[in-house]
């Protein structure tokens, strides 16, 4: 109960991801009162509209359909139906990001292409992983944009994290390099390298970023222990081709996957899930310092279906 002219509690992150994804659509066609044949294939493909792909938007509207078909069924009903599948497909890729005992620093490379958040992501990473009790260090391996640089320098700040950099235009693997030497000198746990966006079809700068992996093996052969890429929700199904091109290149560990507060294309991890299997480590909804969370297949799910909140903390 809350007091008259009392403010309503601020939308928790599922509250945010849940309006976001609801630019899908999906929760129009899951008020259908009967499972007949044209709601199946209007259920199609509003999932193939949200960039889940063909194959997987058949299995799924079949799925759901099976044993219910000519039912009637309640709106609430049919988005739990769903959810449960959906939940099924991404259950696999909800894996957190994990920092192996004995690896010190642990180097995380973080890599993407233009535009996707990766400079704000690893502050938000470094955030919670300093609230964990973890010492970090955030190197500005995007030495092309001095934004980013400065940028980076802001969220080292807030974060309490040790902060490298070098000067604009300066040479990325270098100072890769660097970092992993001061990370050490200053008995840090993680490390942290921002890397310069660069797109998928840039021979010369994928070359740049294999070669920032290599310098790194120099003082640790095991390192970079994770490669983490930043994919942007509203370039849908575009998102496989980043993956496999920059798989391509460095060994990518892991997914985070921003921006699906703006986007009408969420299914397109659906997609990622099936086709690569990589983990899902973080999902974002916005620019805030708490905009990043862990990725939650279920609530995901639910989310994206426009089912209500399943009751878990923000």
């Amino acid at each position: 109960m809350r007091t008259f002219g009392e403010a309503p509690p601020p939308p928790t992150f599922f509250d945010r991801l849940k309006s976001g994804l609801a630019k899908t659509g999906l929760g129009e066609i899951l008020i259908k009162k009967k499972l007949d044949a044209a709601t199946i294939a209007e259920l199609e493909e509003a999932l193939i509209r949200a960039d889940m792909g063909a194959v997987q938007a058949s299995k799924l509207a079949q799925a759901v359909g099976k044993g219910r078909y000519d039912a009637e069924i309640s709106g609430a009903e049919l988005k739990s139906v769903l959810a449960n599948e959906i939940t099924t497909l991404l259950a696999p890729v909800q894996r957190p990001l994990t920092v192996e005992d004995g690896r010190k620093p642990f180097v995380i490379l973080v890599a993407g292409v233009n535009g996707t958040g990766k400079t704000t992501t690893i502050g938000k990473l470094a955030k919670r992983l300093r609230e964990e009790g973890a010492k970090v260090t955030l190197a500005a391996g995007d030495t092309f944009r001095a934004a980013a640089i400065e940028q980076l320098k802001i969220w080292a700040g807030r974060a309490g994290a040790e902060f490298v950099a070098t000067k604009p235009g300066g040479d990325a693997a270098g100072l890769a390099f660097e970092a992993l030497e001061k990370a050490r000198d200053h008995g840090s746990d993680i490390l942290l390298i921002d890397t310069a966006g660069r797109l998928q079809n840039k021979a010369g700068l994928m070359a740049e970023l294999q070669k920032i992996a290599r310098v790194i093996k120099k003082l640790d052969p095991s390192a970079p222990h994770a490669v983490l890429l930043v994919l942007d929700a509203t370039t849908g199904q575009n998102a496989l081709s980043q993956v496999e091109a920059f798989s391509a290149v460095v060994p990518v560990t892991g997914l985070v996957m921003t921006k699906l507060d703006g986007t009408a294309k969420g299914g397109i991890l659906v997609a990622l899930a099936a086709r690569f299997g990589l983990p899902v480590h973080y999902i974002g909804v916005g620019e805030g310092e708490d905009d990043l969370q862990p990725f939650v297949a279920g609530d995901f799910a639910k989310a994206l279906v426009g089912a209500d909140n399943p009751g878990r903390a923000a």
